[in-house]
């Protein structure tokens, strides 16, 4: 089983922060725009069990995402299964319209701007994405992808790395979470 092992972090991308992660060896990729459609079960709430089922569209590709409850208090850490879909925007439609079908319900598109990177962090690479997402702000997200076994290790690692960054201020609350709260204090 798979365990992404994952914090957030509220972070302008600064030049002393981009600065830091080149020292380290980040060559980031080019910017890519994800659109992220995200779906409510038709007999559990999702916010209450604190899963997610996404269709990702990043260009012409598409993938469907699972992501399990948080199994910690500190970190986004929980079981992720991600499935490619047939490539272009009808294949995308064609799967939300199955789960519409089968009682799910569209629940809001999140979307953001992101540039990828890899660094070898204490003998272990970890992603690092700088996201820039619509109406709530830039996010800095470290990530490792492990499983069961490996996960308070991970977990030490990006704690680890965040501090050497710099980056204090922890975001548990999902990208949707953040954009439903914000629609909801704009009302």
């Amino acid at each position: 089983m798979h365990i992404e092992v994952e914090q957030k972090f509220r972070a302008i991308h600064s030049l002393t922060l981009l600065a830091r992660l080149e020292r380290l060896g980040a060559v980031f990729e080019e910017p890519v725009v994800q659109v992220d459609q995200y779906f409510a079960h038709p007999a559990r709430d999702f916010a209450h069990t604190d899963e997610a089922l996404r269709i990702r569209r990043v260009g012409e590709q598409n993938l469907v995402t699972y992501k399990g409850p948080k199994l910690d208090a500190t970190t986004k850490t929980r079981r992720e299964l991600e499935l490619p879909l047939t490539d272009g925007a009808q294949a995308a439609d064609q799967f939300a319209e199955l789960l519409a079908a089968l009682g799910f319900s569209w629940v809001r598109d999140v979307r953001k701007s992101r540039r990828v990177a890899n660094v070898e962090w204490r003998g272990r690479e970890i992603e690092v994405a700088l996201d820039d997402v619509g109406r709530i702000g830039q996010f800095v997200e470290l990530e490792i992808v492990t499983d069961a076994d490996g996960a308070n290790a991970a977990r030490d690692q990006l704690a680890s790395l965040a501090a050497e960054l710099g980056l204090k201020t922890v975001e548990r609350r999902s990208y949707l979470e953040l954009l439903l709260a914000a629609e909801s204090v704009a009302r």
